[in-house]
């Protein structure tokens, strides 16, 4: 099972922080030739990709018809249903509160500088769906970029067997207002939405998660100059806890992080030997009745229990370590909220499970993994709107700073520069 680490020298933390590593250089390769050949042949090489890749004959062709999405409702239980639009309500209220109000700030006396959110006109989301529908990334998708008001939302799930998009997909794609839905998977979806295709319309940027394939379809793209959210690769968590946690509480989440797929990562920081082995204990207990325990031996071997001095060392470890995921399951977790400085999502409280921001509390899933959130952040309604800044300046606000910018261009030696304030100020007075 996960190994526990005891009190390693500082010196090691940034080996131990390191993820595990891949040789993506056939991967490369591989998703390169779809790029390539989607962009070529379009809808011919999309229809030829589903067959080939998810086994699936597209016989009634690339996008999903209204009557597939009506009939989607009925196809769920109403259990669900009203645990769908419970996230839906969730989630919307959060992301809504992230509207900014248009600020007019006065530099100087005439001189106004304000600051417009415009939404992105065109944007694709990948809804992942091989071994698990992701339904619940509709929601974190396609909400904030609702709200936010971008004009064409496009949707690339892949199809089960059937050709169909699992009705759960496209029951939250209706509760958000998507329609453009199209059964494409893997790196060919973020081929389609990169280029444009007779069905599928070029976006301007894309979002969602997704395998090695589609992470390297992703950076393909963003390379050819497309824009993207993030660089999200294998998903993680790391929890902080001490000798009062619940070690049934951190096996559990230590697990339902490991089942994503084989290359996530679990760490566990602690600072009491006899904790680290409770929860040892109590992962081989939960994993014996999982149905994905297969998947989960398999990503133990890139995850560690590490036992650390203090609490203040393992919060500086997971600060180096940047994690997507950080679960502080302490009796005083609110005392180290304001130590966290690099983290995706943060849930406060051994209660705070990392599942509950998966699904519902409101908080988006979309988040910075690999170290990135020492510089990146989740997605909000802001990954879907740009800012555009805006001046206006009155007869007092030239005279006011004419002078200040005639001296500044005349430094720089940029006369066409200064002409251009000149002949106002000329003309003022």
């Amino acid at each position: 099972m996960i190994p526990v680490l005891k009190y390693p020298p500082k010196e090691t933390w940034l080996d131990l922080c390191q993820r595990p590593s891949y040789d993506n250089t056939s991967i490369e390769s591989t998703v390169n030739g779809i790029m390539q050949a989607v962009k070529v042949d379009g809808d011919a090489a999309l229809i030829n990709y589903t067959k080939v890749l998810d086994k699936c004959e597209l016989v009634n062709g690339l996008q999903v018809t209204v009557a597939e999405i009506e009939g989607a409702s009925l196809s769920i239980s109403s259990e669900l249903k009203r645990a769908i639009d419970q996230a839906y309500a969730n989630i919307f209220q959060f992301h809504q509160s992230q509207i900014e109000t248009i600020k007019i700030i006065t530099t100087m006396n005439g001189v106004s500088c304000w600051r417009e959110s415009r939404p992105i006109e065109k944007v694709g989301l990948y809804i992942p769906g091989g071994s698990a529908p992701l339904f619940s990334t509709v929601l974190m998708l396609g909400i904030p970029a609702n709200i936010a008001g971008c004009a064409e939302v496009i949707m690339c799930s892949p199809p089960q067997p059937n050709g169909s998009i699992h009705p759960a997909t496209l029951y939250a794609a209706w509760k958000v207002g998507i329609s453009k839905i199209y059964k494409v998977g893997g790196a060919q979806a973020i081929a389609a939405m990169a280029f444009g295709t007779a069905t599928i319309p070029k976006a301007y940027k894309l979002f969602g998660p997704g395998n090695q394939y589609v992470t390297e379809a992703k950076m393909q793209a963003q390379s050819m100059g497309l824009a993207i959210d993030m660089l999200a690769g294998p998903s993680e968590v790391l929890i902080i806890a001490d000798a009062s946690s619940n070690a049934a509480y951190i096996a559990a989440d230590l697990l339902a992080q490991l089942e994503h797929g084989t290359d996530s990562q679990a760490i566990l920081l602690t600072d009491a030997l006899d904790k680290a082995q409770e929860v040892q204990a109590a992962l081989q207990i939960q994993l014996q009745v999982l149905p994905r325990k297969k998947i989960i031996e398999q990503s133990v071997k890139g995850s560690k229990l590490v036992v650390l001095p203090s609490i203040d060392d393992c919060v500086a470890f997971s600060n180096e370590y940047a994690p997507e995921h950080l679960i502080l399951a302490l009796g005083n977790a609110n005392d180290y909220k304001t130590q966290i400085v690099n983290a995706g999502s943060v849930f406060v409280g051994e209660l705070s499970c990392e599942s509950l921001g998966d699904y519902a509390s409101g908080t988006n899933h979309t988040l910075p993994t690999n170290g990135y959130s020492k510089a990146y952040s989740g997605v909000s309604v802001d990954s879907f709107i740009k800012k555009i800044t805006f001046q206006e300046i009155t007869n007092k606000g030239m005279l006011a700073i004419g002078p200040i910018v005639e001296t500044m261009a005349s430094a720089e030696g940029l006369q066409a520069h200064k002409n251009a304030v000149s002949i106002r100020l000329n003309a003022l007075k």
